[in-house]
């Protein structure tokens, strides 16, 4: 089949590095891309062929920047959806669905969907306020969650014992029984508006001990076959429940009991995939864009062995950006590095991230320690 030069323009939500990510991916195929940011400075700003600054919460500038546009995804959850489903009602496509994007945003909605549809999960109480967190005690210990806004570590404490109350979420959220787990993975999966649906080999995720972010990623999981095909018909099984177009990333707990069970979910691009780029067939950035725009999806099969860093701004730094190590990492073989173009950094900000790539997982975990030991984001003092 022809496909015209004048392609459907796909508007995203969200100028971060996910974006710059994906328009990197488009630009194969001269796909347009339009951008909604609130921040000027944004890393997709020099690289969209339209970028608009703007509230993704305000429901006249995201109806309004819809209105340009033919296809309209995301790259961050927290976005108004009233808006997208107003759009949606006129004809625009919207991948994720807007009512998809507001029980995925909202914490204590998604466990509930587990719970109804017999999807594997953590057992769970809902919680209105920290009285309520308090008054049950009895659960702990157990992980609380705000139900909206927590992103990027923020939003989720563990609460071991009766003394760590005091600091509980005075909002609505929910307290998850802590769960003894052997391993923490994700498996990320896509499927585009004519139903075809592929899965990526699940990655084991090894997270920095105090930042709740993910420090390293391993790909493939060190998890047996078995192990990783109930992952892979989880993940599946998630997707086809909420009946959701676009890229799915599911991240899962593996039990020492051997059990998988779904943590939460991320209806984007995610950084359990950034690795992807050089280790897998299709990057999860074109497969985004490939489910979104209703194109043939992409072989998610793993070319090598990989490992990814996140690079986060060091601790005790604040400022504009300087990268130490950098040429040195350069000198080592098979080592990608992904600055996100962004001028200041912060402690435990995400600058960038580094791709591993091997013929063997044989010194993987050890190489990629190196490349984290010898790449250090500071800022100008």
């Amino acid at each position: 089949m022809a496909t015209s030069s004048q392609s459907p323009i796909l508007g995203v939500l969200g100028g971060g590095q996910l974006g710059r990510m994906l328009i990197q991916s488009a630009i194969n195929y001269n796909q347009d891309i339009h951008i909604l940011d609130p921040d000027p400075n944004a890393p997709c700003k020099d690289l969209s062929q339209r970028f608009i600054v703007g509230s993704l919460k305000d429901f006249d500038t995201v109806y309004a920047f819809g209105h340009g546009c033919d296809v309209i995804t995301v790259e961050i959850e927290s976005v108004n959806t009233e808006a997208l489903e107003k759009l949606q009602r006129e004809g625009k496509k919207v991948y994720p669905q807007p009512d998809i994007l507001s029980l995925i945003k909202d914490k204590r909605k998604q466990k509930q969907f587990y719970q109804l549809h017999g999807i594997p999960t953590a057992e769970f109480i809902l919680t209105a306020d920290k009285a309520e967190v308090i008054h049950n005690a009895d659960f702990l210990p157990a992980v609380n969650k705000l139900g909206k806004e927590g992103y990027d570590g923020r939003g989720v404490q563990v609460l071991r014992t009766e003394a760590d109350l005091e600091s509980a979420f005075d909002e609505p959220g929910l307290l998850e029984k802590l769960i003894d787990f052997d391993k923490e993975i994700a498996v990320t999966v896509a499927r585009n508006e004519a139903g075809d649906l592929i899965a990526y080999p699940a990655v084991e995720c090894a997270f920095h001990p105090t930042a709740n972010l993910v420090e390293f990623l391993f790909a493939p999981a060190e998890i047996s076959q078995e192990i990783a095909e109930k992952a892979e018909k989880i993940a599946k099984d998630v997707i086809l429940k909420l009946g959701m177009v676009g890229i799915l990333a599911v991240e899962m707990f593996v039990t020492k009991e051997g059990e998988v069970l779904v943590n939460e979910v991320a209806p984007r691009p995610h950084n359990s995939g950034h690795h992807t780029i050089e280790a897998n067939f299709t990057s999860q950035f074109e497969q985004h864009l490939r489910s979104v725009m209703n194109w043939p999806l992409g072989n998610p099969e793993l070319r090598c062995p990989a490992a990814m860093i996140n690079l986060l701004g060091e601790d005790g730094f604040t400022g504009p950006v300087v990268v130490e190590g950098q040429q040195e990492a350069l000198t080592e073989q098979g080592v990608y590095i992904h600055m996100y173009g962004k001028k200041i950094t912060k402690p435990f900000r995400k600058m960038g991230h580094v791709t591993i790539l091997s013929d063997t997982v044989d010194g993987l975990k050890e190489k990629a320690q190196r490349i984290k030991d010898l790449i250090k984001i500071k800022a100008i003092q």
